[in-house]
């Protein structure tokens, strides 16, 4: 998600949508309004679901929600991570921790309230990493709400330790430049530390701790035997050689850093969506992260958000958050070029080529934000297939091993959480763990689902102790 209150401005957020004129709002209050437009006949009607109705398709199914903990039901829902039994799941209030042991029966073990959004979360052993990148009076979960334009405020990474997960203890933290919006773990080659890179952006010279140009990412070495010790080790400029890559004003945003990063280890290769350019990054040595090719789409792409490889590292999906994922952008006025997926076939050198777009087909209505967001590999042996979170749009599965012609083979929707209004909510992560599709829900919580398809079904073979999702695995399993 691009929502930044903090340095970017709630309008700033949704002005790269356009679409309609919608109030954005949360149970506690307005997040955003965009610029008035007339809405078309065909988006006016659009909505195929009422208020509490779900559609799915016959190899979906529905096998439970465990609703947000009531301590953080006034707090955005946000990332997903996963180790043995548990999932971990991020909330700008801090996260919570579910046993999913039996996917059909989830059940909240632990509960860190620890405010700090967006709370994208990662974990490693004994190790659990939270982003925040909203300014706060200090690093303590105790801290109160700040401003970017205080020198004192703090915002980063904080770290806990998780050898007890039913009872989480807060052992460090660390400052970032313009805070930490979303974070991506690379294990050290030698075991002894993860590093942690950190995606962060929006400058301001009136921002001490943000300052522009800020075309880099802040990387911290994290020793795993003393997590206190955390310390940002090195903040490489992705953009020196590209004058601080795109300038915007193109039809896409101005890149001033990157919103996320998906490194695959094995491979010794990142991919990066920073602002306004697709980046492929060489990381064989993890500190000095250089970048091996560049791309942009300016007719289509207003903000590159994630991004995603295949299993044989030959193409990426990279994600356009259109509308900063608080838009309704999922319109019949809307191509589906606009806020979609882009595949791009991957050369052995790193070259990159545009081959095609995908994005849901079921039309949503004017009050549903929609807009592609983060999703994972479904493991499958010689397939490329990815589910994906569409916010209200739900979740879908998709496949994409002919990059010139993606298609949905799976999808499980509810109706707007509002009929009058739209009101952010929706699916802000969709992964698969072992065998179940998991889905963060903005405001509903955790949802389990069961795929049964002959074409996915061999993925249920596939076993991960741990799974970060922008850490992407080199999944073993299935003849893999």
């Amino acid at each position: 998600m691009t929502l930044h209150p903090q340095r970017r401005g709630r309008r700033a957020a949704l002005a790269l949508l356009g679409a309609a004129a919608l109030t954005v709002s949360t149970a506690t209050g307005v997040l955003a309004t965009p610029d008035t437009q007339d809405l078309s006949a065909a988006d006016a009607a659009a909505a195929q679901l009422a208020t509490g109705e779900t559609s799915m398709s016959e190899n979906i199914t529905h096998l439970a929600n465990l609703p947000i903990p009531a301590a953080f039901n006034n707090a955005i829902g946000s990332d997903l991570a996963f180790q043995g039994d548990y999932a971990f799941v991020g909330s700008y209030a801090g996260f919570w921790v579910a046993d999913i042991s039996d996917p059909a029966n989830p059940s909240v073990v632990a509960e860190v309230l620890c405010p700090g959004g967006q709370g994208d979360i990662t974990v490693s052993g004994d190790l659990l990493f939270l982003s925040v990148d909203a300014a706060r009076t200090d690093d303590t979960c105790q801290s109160s709400p700040s401003t970017a334009a205080e020198a004192t405020a703090w915002e980063g990474m904080r770290v806990f330790d998780i050898s007890d997960v039913s009872d989480p203890q807060y052992v460090a933290a660390v400052r970032t430049d313009c805070g930490s919006h979303t974070h991506t773990l690379v294990p050290a080659k030698n075991k002894k530390s993860v590093y942690l890179y950190v995606s962060s952006y929006g400058p301001r010279a009136t921002l001490p701790n943000c300052q522009p140009p800020h075309d880099s990412i802040s990387i911290i070495e994290v020793p795993v035997a003393d997590p206190a010790a955390a310390a940002v080790v090195a903040t490489p400029d992705l953009f020196a050689d590209d004058a601080g890559g795109n300038p915007g004003g193109n039809g896409s945003a101005t890149t001033a850093g990157c919103h996320d990063i998906t490194a695959y280890p094995a491979l010794n290769i990142a991919a990066g969506a920073c602002m306004g350019d697709g980046i492929v990054l060489d990381i064989l040595d993890p500190l000095k992260p250089r970048v091996i090719e560049r791309v942009r789409d300016t007719d289509n792409f207003a903000f590159w958000h994630s991004a995603t490889f295949s299993q044989l590292a030959d193409k990426v999906v990279f994600t356009d958050e259109l509308g900063g994922g608080v838009g309704a952008t999922c319109l019949e006025s809307l191509p589906a070029t606009k806020g979609a997926n882009a595949i791009y076939d991957l050369s052995r050198r790193g070259a990159l080529t545009h081959r095609s777009y995908f994005k849901i087909p079921r039309t949503q209505s004017t009050t549903e934000n929609c807009v592609a967001h983060n999703g994972s590999l479904v493991p499958v042996m010689g397939s490329d297939i990815m589910v994906q979170a569409w916010y209200q749009g739900g979740v879908s599965v998709w496949d994409f091993t002919d990059s010139t012609y993606p298609q949905e083979i799976g999808y499980f929707e509810r109706g707007p959480i509002s009929e009058e209004r739209l009101v952010l909510g929706g699916s802000w992560s969709s992964y698969y763990y072992n065998g179940h599709i998991y889905s963060s829900d903005i405001t509903r919580g955790l949802d389990v689902l069961r795929l049964d398809d002959p074409r996915t079904d061999a993925a249920a073979s596939v076993r991960m102790g741990t799974l970060n999702v922008q850490t992407q695995p080199l999944y073993q399993g299935n003849g893999n």
